[in-house]
């Protein structure tokens, strides 16, 4: 057999199958319970210092 057949038929039925179960391994990771609190941080992060702008140690980070 050679070798390109080889790894075309690996891609196209085991390698699907890994790559699905970590896509779908990602997804539930992201939406697990108590990561709320994670997500909330980072979509309102931009507006940390919206009032004044921010402390020089703090936006050197």
């Amino acid at each position: 057999m050679e070798t390109y057949s080889l790894l075309r038929e690996f891609a196209d039925s085991w390698m699907l199958l890994v790559l699905f179960c970590i896509f779908v391994g990602v997804w539930v990771w992201v939406i697990r319970p108590g990561s709320g609190a994670v997500h909330d941080e980072a979509k309102n992060m931009i507006f940390r210092n919206d009032d004044r702008p921010a402390p020089r140690e703090e936006a050197n980070k």
